[in-house]
């Protein structure tokens, strides 16, 4: 039985950009104009108008007890459709139909009411799923002891941690029998203790007959997970059918390297009115003229951008990811006071660290420690190479991401004859 039809789904979101090229505008003058826009004193003229279209023409079909994987680059659509999906935002053009009760856990605190207790959440949530009381009593156990709040279930979920929001979130979601599951990236907050009761929950509701929809940038739970996967681009639905098939042209499809980004002025540079990247690069040290990057390969990692802050306490953290989701690592700079100009950072990777693979690096620049300036994903990438000495006669493949050279001594303390 079909559960989920969607036909010709499109979403078009209207951007205003303000426009660029007059000199010295600050943010403190952005700020003005957006006041001025509010009270209806602007000037017009100033504001650009962008159609951005977040969803195009998608459409599918998903069946009774399928487990939908769908995976994509930041951007790519995927949150938008669930949205869709999930009933909170109504698509420009074209339809959905679904079959069953459908619930979703799409960010933190989803259908959460933050002065309610996390008792009264629980049996509100329940109700919007259409549920009798008699009936989420019966599961109302189970939550808790999922979710491991049972500590705080009379505090109000407004003073809940983001890890509790979550578990306690996804316990009600799971836990409450709806025909469709939706979660998005759930497996990005909680520890892994979390994360492998949330795969187990997650097979169990699927091996139950009920339909489970994934957004998830870890691959390795998607393959484990699903038996179908849809990939998203740019707002299209580029490939979808069996998981291992779509997960294998995914990765080919984007194991292109981007090794440099540069923008010439702060006008077509990525950014904002605090903040914007002038270059982005993956310099090498070759080890030979073959000019490839392998396990031995040391490399920078090269930012510049353009502070428009006089005197801001700033500093740059670096994601560096797997293709496959997994971070390898975060590497933060010291908070530091610039003024206005251009500041460059560089980030050393020695040779003989990371394994074969392909990386992904994403970029953050923060303010006074806490503040979120601006944020590249997957701004660029590399594919490391195999190298073997030629005394190791073993060329199978090399486990983990990380293939450090370590003091590694053998001794043989005495010999039997």
């Amino acid at each position: 039985m079909k559960v989920i039809v969607a036909e010709n789904i499109g979403k078009k979101y209207i951007i205003d950009h303000q426009k660029a090229g007059r000199q010295g505008y600050t943010f403190r003058d952005s700020f003005s104009e957006k006041i001025k826009h509010f009270f209806g004193q602007g000037d017009q003229d100033e504001i650009e108008k962008e159609e951005f279209w977040a969803l195009r023409d998608v459409s599918f079909e998903i069946t009774q007890g399928d487990r939908v994987g769908i995976i994509g680059h930041n951007g790519a659509g995927k949150s938008t459709l669930l949205k869709i999906l999930s009933k909170i935002t109504e698509p420009t053009h074209g339809k959905i139909s679904l079959t069953g009760r459908v619930a979703s856990l799409l960010e933190v605190g989803t259908g959460f009411h933050p002065e309610l207790t996390g008792r009264e959440n629980i049996f509100l949530n329940g109700a919007i799923l259409g549920m009798k009381r008699h009936e989420i009593k019966q599961a109302f156990d189970a939550i808790v002891d999922f979710a491991g709040v049972e500590q705080f279930l009379d505090t109000p979920v407004k003073r809940y941690s983001s890890g509790m929001y979550v578990r306690l979130g996804f316990a009600i979601a799971a836990h409450l029998n709806p025909e469709i599951l939706i979660v998005d990236e759930v497996l990005a907050v909680g520890d892994a203790e979390f994360q492998k009761k949330c795969l187990g929950k997650m097979r169990d509701v699927s091996e139950s007959g009920r339909t489970l929809l994934f957004v998830s940038h870890n691959l390795t739970a998607v393959q484990a997970l699903c038996n179908k996967t849809y990939y998203f681009e740019r707002g299209q639905l580029k490939m979808q059918g069996d998981t291992k098939q779509v997960i294998t042209n995914y990765l080919s499809h984007i194991a292109t390297t981007k090794l440099v980004h540069t923008w010439e002025t702060p006008e077509e540079a990525p950014g904002n009115d605090e903040v914007r990247i002038r270059s982005l690069q993956v310099l090498p040290t070759y080890q030979d003229d073959l000019r490839h990057i392998d396990v031995r390969t040391p490399l920078k990692i090269r930012i510049e951008f353009w502070n428009n802050f006089d005197q801001a306490d700033l500093n740059l953290s670096v994601h560096l990811n797997a293709y496959t989701g997994e971070c390898i690592f975060n590497v933060g700079t010291q908070s530091q006071t610039f003024s206005k100009g251009l500041v460059m950072a560089e980030l050393e990777v020695p040779g003989n660290f990371l394994n074969d693979g392909t990386y992904v690096v994403s970029v953050m620049l923060v303010k006074d420690t806490s503040t979120v300036l601006y944020q590249m994903p997957e701004a660029l990438s590399f594919e490391v190479e195999d190298y073997r000495e030629s005394n190791l006669t073993w060329y199978g493949k090399w486990p983990g991401y990380v293939r450090p050279h370590l003091n590694f001594q053998i001794s043989q303390s005495e010999v039997l004859v």
